[in-house]
């Protein structure tokens, strides 16, 4: 086996994390950092509620993190801040349909990654613009 084929091997796995990312911006939705991502999956793949306290200790990271990041997602309508009417220190973050959609939007891509089938992946994204 040539040197070049045992060294790239270990990076076989990301074959399919790159065409999603490939995708996602030939798709010209706005540019999420990791953080964003990672924030608005968790929110829309967990059950909630979620709080920005609760956000910031599961990602690890401080509250003006989460409130930097969310400033951004609120921004694009991905999600949605409300105030815990029972304890004002709270706030919830709840889910939207943009969110919803753009996550529909984002599965598709990692759906259609790893397939060298170029047509049925636009066929997909085509129905995926109807149904919303």
């Amino acid at each position: 086996m040539a040197e070049s084929q045992r060294s790239h091997r270990p990076l076989e796995p990301l074959g399919g994390w790159m065409q999603t990312l490939i995708g996602y911006v030939q798709s010209a939705r706005p540019d999420l950092t990791n953080r964003q991502m990672a924030l608005l999956m968790l929110v829309y793949l967990s059950d909630g509620p979620h709080t920005v306290r609760g956000l910031a200790a599961r990602l690890k990271v401080s509250k003006p993190v989460v409130t930097r990041a969310l400033n951004t997602l609120g921004a694009l309508g991905y999600l949605r801040r409300q105030k815990d009417e029972s304890d004002l220190r709270n706030i919830f973050v709840e889910r939207t349909a943009a969110g919803t959609a753009f996550l529909e939007e984002f599965a598709s891509l990692v759906e259609g990654a790893g397939e060298d089938d170029e047509p049925a992946r636009r066929q997909r994204k085509s129905e995926s613009r109807i149904t919303h």
